[in-house]
This record gives C-alpha cells, sequence and structure tokens, in this order.
C-alpha cells in the first residue's frame, strides 16, 4: 500500500513537472518580423476547460493599430508551466498570449 502511493505521488510528480511547451502561431497578411507589441496571460480552471478570462489577439492587434500584416502567438511558456505548477493543484492554467508587428 505505502509502495503504490509513493508511485502514485511519483507519477503525479512527474507529469505536472515535465509537461511541454507549445506554442500556435496564426499569420494575418504576410505575418509579423517579430517585434512583440502585446501581450497578455490567459487564464483557465479544470485542466483548460472553462476560460477565466478572454484574450482576443485581433482586438489586441486593432488596438496597437494593426490591421493587415501581424501574427497571433498563443504559448504556454516556462514561466506559464512554472505557474501551472503551483496553481495546478487547484487545476487553474495558463497561457500567453501576444501579437507581433
Amino acid at each position: 500500500m505505502k509502495k503504490a502511493l509513493c508511485l502514485l505521488l511519483c507519477c503525479g510528480f512527474l507529469s505536472i513537472s515535465l509537461s511541454g511547451c507549445y506554442t500556435l502561431n496564426h499569420t494575418v497578411g504576410n505575418g509579423g518580423n517579430g517585434q512583440t507589441v502585446a501581450s497578455n496571460r490567459e487564464w483557465y480552471i479544470l485542466w483548460g476547460l472553462i476560460p477565466l478570462n478572454n484574450v482576443d489577439g485581433e482586438k489586441m492587434a486593432l488596438e496597437n493599430n494593426l490591421t493587415n500584416n501581424y501574427t497571433i502567438t498563443s504559448q504556454m511558456s516556462f514561466v506559464d508551466v512554472l505557474l501551472s505548477i503551483v496553481t495546478g493543484i487547484v487545476t487553474i492554467h495558463a497561457q500567453t498570449v501576444s501579437v507581433s508587428k
């Protein structure tokens, strides 16, 4: 029983600490050249099923007068993974959405 509990805790720790980073790029027109003009963090509960806030990349681009050529990047960066390790106990996870021109 004690050995099974230890194995379960080790598997849980590894699954949380080894979660991978990912990046999704959405290119509009010719895309951006990499200069980030706006960035926000998006929060989810229940392992990403329910969003807590709404981060709209298109709206962020329009607020910065970008209409034709820009890139929206949604990613779970290293900082987001560190935040998720702490908040993952209560099933809250984060990702960063940024717009570059």
